[in-house]
């Protein structure tokens, strides 16, 4: 019996669309005959990157509330009681034997109405301090899947399971390619290799900062490895006439990028914090203070309180960069000590965790 009918919600931003794709493939993979449907938001990056990873989704006419009196909140009601009506049709029609959330607006209609209707559901908490959504969700949904400790503190105790988040697999030997990433990123031997991460969009308080810090990094001996997000390429592509300085809008082969690095400049989403943590390399956390609950910050300090990363805040970019920035560049113990505590934290098996609790829900029907 493997004919299953799979439904998975997760979206709004790529740390929540990955992990549900990472949960499909793998659940494909064990059930080939099984069908599979996503459900987004029907106006955010889901609706594009599903169906390229080869999938069927429908879109909710779903946002999240913003935090001060808008046009946007007022029609909240509305776009919920829309959400819920189109989420009990998707259902009725599609008859899922489980449903999967990985969090975003668009999960919260679709779990809610298929934990009313006793369909066997799970979610996947990315974060250390979990969003609205999610914390709505866990009182009703059979499994929370988890990647930190301590979120008893949120959620009830006895539906919890610590997994991990989703990685991508190309990343788990990355050692061995070392030598062909730096030939790939044309690195040069004798200097040290900086990785800059900014997410996929690019984050415009990291990429002043790089551009104020060319110089400096000149002084410390380090080539820059750039990646500045779609949005800013156009800003900084010149800097690609120096030959100590490489600017890419996006890194396809994400691999041999952290292969190449020495020392990683990041934000701290959930999803980047779990590569890192298997990538195993000293890691600088710049962490995006524009993010509800101010999740990342509080991703970051859970590496940061086992000695395992530096985290600076955007606030204290001037005054304490360079300063912290040298000590760890000048240091070859500080960098092996963080990238030897970071890997500890790895949790590699995650998406075959998760698969594996799904396949126990869909044993129970």
């Amino acid at each position: 019996m493997g004919n299953y009918k799979i439904i998975l919600s997760g979206g709004g931003t790529g740390g929540h669309i990955y992990p549900a794709i990472a949960i499909a493939n793998e659940l494909k993979s064990r059930f080939p005959s099984a069908e599979f449907l996503f459900v987004g938001a029907s106006d955010r990056m889901e609706m594009e990157k599903v169906p390229q990873a080869g999938y069927k989704i429908e879109g909710l006419w779903i946002s999240g509330i913003q935090r001060k009196l808008t046009a946007k909140n007022l029609m909240f009601p509305f776009k919920l009681i829309s959400s819920l009506m189109k989420a009990r049709k998707i259902l009725k029609t599609f008859k899922p034997d489980v449903a999967i959330g990985t969090g975003g607006f668009a999960s919260g209609p679709l779990l809610n109405v298929a934990t009313s209707k006793g369909i066997p559901s799970l979610i996947q908490e990315q974060n250390s301090y979990p969003g609205i959504t999610n914390k709505l969700l866990s009182k009703k949904v059979d499994k929370i899947c988890v990647a930190y400790d301590g979120l008893e503190r949120f959620f009830p105790k006895e539906k919890l399971i610590k997994t991990g988040n989703p990685i991508r697999q190309d990343l788990l030997q990355i050692e061995n390619k070392t030598a062909e990433a730096k030939d790939v990123f044309k690195q040069k031997n004798g200097k040290h290799t900086l990785l800059v991460l900014g997410g996929s969009l690019g984050s415009k308080r990291i990429n002043e900062l790089i551009e104020k810090e060319l110089e400096f990094f000149q002084t410390q001996n380090v080539q820059v490895i750039w990646q500045c997000g779609k949005l800013y390429y156009e800003q900084y592509k010149k800097y690609n006439n120096r030959e100590d300085v490489q600017v890419q809008a996006f890194i396809n082969t994400m691999d041999f990028a952290y292969a190449a690095s020495d020392i990683i400049i990041s934000r701290a989403g959930a999803s980047s914090v779990s590569e890192l943590c298997v990538v195993g390399k000293p890691v600088i956390f710049i962490p995006s203070p524009n993010v509800a609950e101010d999740h990342q910050t509080k991703n970051a300090m859970a590496i940061v309180d086992k000695d395992a990363a530096v985290l600076i805040k955007e606030s204290e970019l001037d005054i304490d960069f360079e300063n912290r920035f040298s000590q760890l560049v000048s240091s070859t113990e500080k960098q092996k000590a963080l990238g030897t505590n970071i890997k500890k934290l790895a949790l590699v098996n995650a998406t075959k965790d998760i698969a594996d609790e799904v396949e126990k829900l869909l044993k129970t029907k």
